[in-house]
């Protein structure tokens, strides 16, 4: 089994937001995918609710790395940020799947989840109890809107934004170099008619 913070990634990734491409479509897909990475035994057969859970479980950890309100959450004026944060994780959190876990002693004697259940359900819950156990504050999704790949920031300070520089990075800022240009293009303009 990968390691949990590489697992989580791996998962949002199953879904390529730029390509519109889905490494889990159809049950047998998520079956296949889940077993690849030893989290279902090999008898162990996907359902449709299965993959319904499993996009539901992607769609959720997506919009947690993103660490911004979804598109249709809409604070209250009268809200500071750090409750509209508060807010927002906790409406994030309502809408992950039910996928059962179980509070047991490790090898080490600490605590750790394991998933009440087997087959394809157990191995979501997996995924789920990873989420726990995984690098969260180096887990980020790709500031690029079109891009929101998932990876792993590995700087010091923790201030990655773009899954890679040369690609979603240089596309973020030659756009807003564009913008900028064209808006003191018709700052220009403005001025040279009035004179």
């Amino acid at each position: 089994m990968p390691l949990p913070t590489e697992l989580v990634r791996d998962f949002v990734n199953t879904f390529d937001v730029e390509a519109q491409a889905d490494e889990l479509s159809s049950p047998a897909d998520l079956a296949l995918w889940l077993r690849e990475r030893g989290l279902t035994g090999p008898r162990d057969r996907a359902s449709d609710d299965d993959l319904h859970t499993a996009h539901a479980l992607r769609d959720a950890l997506r919009a947690a790395l993103g660490r911004g309100p979804a598109q249709h959450e809409r604070p209250a004026q009268h809200e500071r940020p750090a409750e509209q944060r508060r807010a927002a994780e906790r409406q994030r959190l309502a809408e992950l799947p039910q996928l059962p876990l179980l509070v047991t002693l490790g090898p080490d004697g600490g605590p750790r989840l394991i998933p009440a259940d087997g087959g394809v359900a157990g191995g979501l819950a997996r995924i789920a109890a990873a989420v726990v156990a995984a690098s969260w504050d180096r887990l980020k999704v790709c500031a690029e809107e079109t891009c929101q790949w998932a990876f792993i920031d590995s700087s010091k300070n923790r201030s990655r934004s773009w899954c890679s520089m040369r690609v979603c990075g240089n596309r973020t800022k030659t756009r807003a170099y564009r913008a900028r240009k064209r808006g003191s293009r018709r700052l220009q303009g403005s001025n040279t008619d009035t004179v």
